[in-house]
C-alpha cells in the first residue's frame, strides 16, 4: 500500500548514503512471479511519482556526485535477474545471455 517513493526513502535512501560515504550497497527484490518486484524497482517514467527504485537511485547518486567536492568516484552497477536457477544482466548487451 506504499507509494515507490515512500519505500525508497525509507529502505534505500541510507543504503544510497552510504554508498556515497564509499560502502557498498544491495537492493534485493524477492518474491513471487507477478508480485511486483519488477516495477518496484524500474517504475515508469510518467507520472514521476512511479518512478521505480533504481532511478531514484541514480538520480541521488548523481546529484551527491555532482555536489561533492575533492573527491572522485568509481560507478559500478548492476542489474540481476535470477529465474528457474539462470542468471542474466540485464543492464548487458545481450539481456538473454546466461551468466555462469
Amino acid at each position: 500500500e506504499h507509494s515507490t517513493e515512500h519505500i525508497y526513502n525509507e529502505i534505500a535512501y541510507p543504503l544510497v548514503e552510504g554508498v556515497v560515504e564509499g560502502y557498498n550497497g544491495t537492493i534485493f527484490a524477492y518474491g513471487q512471479t507477478g508480485s511486483g518486484k519488477s516495477f518496484t524497482m524500474q517504475g515508469v517514467v510518467d507520472p514521476s511519482s512511479q518512478k521505480g527504485i533504481i532511478p531514484r537511485a541514480f538520480e541521488h547518486l548523481f546529484e551527491s556526485i555532482q555536489c561533492a567536492e575533492n573527491a572522485k568516484f568509481l560507478l559500478r552497477a548492476s542489474y540481476l535477474e535470477i529465474y528457474n536457477e539462470d542468471v542474466r544482466d540485464l543492464l548487458g548487451a545481450d539481456t538473454k545471455q546466461k551468466l555462469e
